[in-house]
């Protein structure tokens, strides 16, 4: 199965740091944090992997290259201008297809410790989700995850959407190219009872912010001396 890395957005929240360093270079724990996610996924038996970038992308092709230095090999998927997660998904599509149709997608501005060894796809459904608790900054949550596995835009239980999914490439089927959000898309097929979650409850972080970017920075340097 390959993985998808979405590695395209501007970052705008985290200027001026990312006026001239592309948000998933950034650095926690001595290393980007796309190396973070690559390392995550090989470790994970993810070798085949997909990135897709805009705003300053030459400087992630540069860092990363092939991918060989990290035991994986890397296909770079060239947006002219951002196309929001789904239509970044849309147009790398040619390079993720594979014969069973699944493929993983991570949020390149995250921080987990979920082994992705536990992502499967579901029995039944086109989308498999990792939600967690609510964080400060999200306490409304996403989506409901109910007893049965299901997802559902509405109800009790909410939770907070990682960014990490398993996704087919039939949920995209009929979809043109262009500039999409993933979320309405997730929502039409949760109305069709066609997406599933897993509940991580381990450490997670959206680093939105360079206040949080600082504190993973502490977090994994505290770890390392440890």
């Amino acid at each position: 199965m390959k993985a998808m890395i979405l590695a395209a957005g501007k970052g705008e929240r985290m200027r001026p740091l990312t006026l001239t360093t592309p948000k998933p270079l950034l650095q926690a724990g001595g290393e980007p944090l796309i190396v973070h996610h690559i390392r995550k996924l090989r470790s994970a038996g993810f070798r085949e992997l997909v990135i897709n970038h805009a705003w300053l992308g030459e400087q992630l092709e540069s860092a990363l290259g092939s991918g060989e230095e990290y035991g994986v090999s890397i296909a770079w998927s060239r947006e002219g201008e951002p196309l929001e997660t789904a239509g970044g998904i849309i147009q790398a599509l040619p390079l993720l297809q594979s014969d069973e149709g699944w493929f993983a997608v991570i949020n390149g501005d995250i921080w987990h410790d979920l082994d992705l060894r536990q992502l499967r796809p579901p029995r039944q459904g086109i989308a498999m989700l990792v939600l967690t608790d609510n964080p400060p900054h999200n306490p409304e949550g996403d989506f409901a995850l109910e007893a049965s596995g299901q997802v559902q835009a509405t109800g009790s239980n909410r939770l907070t959407f990682t960014g990490i999914s398993l996704l087919h490439s039939s949920l995209f089927e009929g979809l043109p190219p262009g500039s999409r959000k993933l979320a309405p898309v997730l929502r039409e097929a949760m109305a069709r009872g066609e997406v599933f979650g897993l509940h991580h409850r381990g450490q997670w972080m959206d680093i939105g912010t360079s206040l949080r970017l600082a504190e993973l920075d502490q977090l994994l340097t505290r770890t390392r001396q440890s």
